[in-house]
């Protein structure tokens, strides 16, 4: 087969998923559309194939990524609530991650749809700038704008000790909603 030949169908999503099992990094519909000679339009439609059949992808800021249920370190995993303005977003992302954790997603409580949860997957300050980029270039509006500001977090670590770390470290800016039991 040529390759400037289109993949086409079945074909092309497991083509398409084997890649992801591959990479450890997101990849991009762009890219993968220049790789399999279709439009982006369509690898949205076959990621979308994918995940009614329970494969774990997952749509980040940096591109697609499939999750890998192996992980070769221990995660430590615990949501936090936090409340600041779309300008402390960057700052808090960049406190999270300083202290070696992954921001997985974002959740809401919507007053119509409930739960609105989206991911984000940073883990470093690269990361973070990429996220905070692709807002400002799309005109996005954060999912907290919703809410005032209000919103959970995902992190995971590789220890209780780093989230701790983050913890009172969000707990210290203010970012932190703590609740009195």
């Amino acid at each position: 087969m040529s390759e400037q030949k289109k993949v086409l169908g079945e074909d092309r999503r497991m083509k398409l998923l084997q890649l992801l099992k591959e990479s450890e990094e997101p990849i991009t519909g762009s890219e993968l559309a220049a790789k399999y000679h279709v439009s982006r339009q369509v690898i949205v439609g076959d990621i979308t194939l994918l995940k009614a059949r329970s494969e774990p992808i997952i749509a980040t800021s940096q591109g697609y990524l499939r999750l890998n249920h192996t992980s070769p370190h221990p995660v430590a995993t615990r949501t936090i609530a936090s409340n600041h303005s779309p300008e402390q977003t960057e700052e808090e992302l960049n406190l999270l991650v300083d202290h070696g954790v992954t921001v997985k997603d974002v959740t809401i409580e919507h007053p119509v749809y409930g739960d609105l949860t989206a991911s984000i997957m940073v883990s470093d300050r690269k990361e973070v700038k990429q996220f905070m980029k692709k807002i400002h270039s799309t005109q996005s509006s954060y999912l907290s704008e919703l809410t005032g500001g209000i919103h959970l977090h995902t992190i995971t670590s590789s220890s209780e000790a780093k989230l701790d770390e983050a913890e009172e470290a969000l707990k210290k800016s203010g970012f932190l909603i703590e609740i009195d039991i």
